[in-house]
C-alpha cells in the first residue's frame, strides 16, 4: 500500500533507534508545522545541555513517576535502556485526540508496542538509520553519554532494529529534510 493511499491517522506514534535522529525529524517537522502536537514524554533521566523541563521533556523524579503510572496517567512508559523511564503523559493526548485534532507521539519501542495494544487504530513509523555503521557514528558524534552507557544504547538499539516489521511504514534517516518530507507525506501534512 503506498503513503498516497492511506488515510492520514489522528494518532501517529514514532520510534526508532538511539541516535537515529527522531529527534531531530520531529524538530524538522515541527519547524514546518508549528501548529502540530507533538507530546512532550516525561522522564526520569537528568537534562541533557540545552534541554528545558516541559519543552524537551518532563523531567521527573523517580517517585513522581510511580504516581504518574500508578494513577493511570500514563498513555505508555517504558524503562529504557535499562536505567531511565520514560513516558507519555495520557491527558494532552486524549485532549487532542476528543478535540478531533491529531497527535504525534516520539517514543521508543516498548512504548510504541504498548500504544499499539491499546489503540489499534494509531500509525505506527519506524525511523532507521542508513546503516549500523552510520548509527554507532552518530551516537558517539553526540558525545553525550560515557562509554558503558554507549554500549547499553547500541544493544537496545539491535532489538529496536530488529522490530522494524512490526511498524506501519519505515523511514531511512539518511537526509534529514527527506526523512522530514516523507513523514509529512505519511502524516498527510503538505507545506
Amino acid at each position: 500500500m503506498t503513503v498516497a493511499q492511506v488515510p492520514p491517522a489522528r494518532l501517529t506514534v514514532i520510534a526508532g533507534p538511539t541516535a537515529v535522529g527522531k529527534g531531530t525529524v520531529v524538530t524538522e517537522l515541527r519547524r514546518r508545522h508549528p501548529d502540530l502536537f507533538v507530546s512532550v514524554s516525561a522522564t526520569t533521566r537528568p537534562p541533557r545541555p540545552g534541554e528545558r523541563d516541559g519543552v524537551h521533556y518532563h523531567f521527573v523524579s523517580d517517585a513522581e513517576f510511580d504516581h504518574l503510572v500508578a494513577s493511570g496517567q500514563m498513555l505508555e512508559w517504558a524503562l529504557v535502556h535499562g536505567t531511565h523511564r520514560y513516558g507519555t503523559p495520557r491527558r494532552p493526548v486524549q485532549e487532542r485526540l476528543d478535540a478531533g485534532e491529531p497527535a504525534v507521539l516520539e517514543i521508543d519501542l516498548d512504548g510504541a508496542r504498548q500504544v499499539r495494544a491499546a489503540m489499534p487504530q494509531a500509525r505506527l513509523v519506524f525511523i532507521a538509520p542508513p546503516s549500523w555503521e552510520e548509527l554507532v557514528a552518530r551516537l558517539i558524534g553526540r558525545g553525550t553519554e560515557a562509554p558503558a552507557e554507549r554500549a547499553r544504547r547500541l544493544d537496545t538499539a539491535r532489538v529496536e532494529l530488529a522490530a522494524a516489521d512490526e511498524f506501519d511504514h519505515i523511514i531511512v534517516n539518511d537526509s534529514v529534510a527527506r526523512a522530514t518530507d516523507q513523514l509529512e507525506e505519511v502524516l498527510g501534512l503538505s507545506r
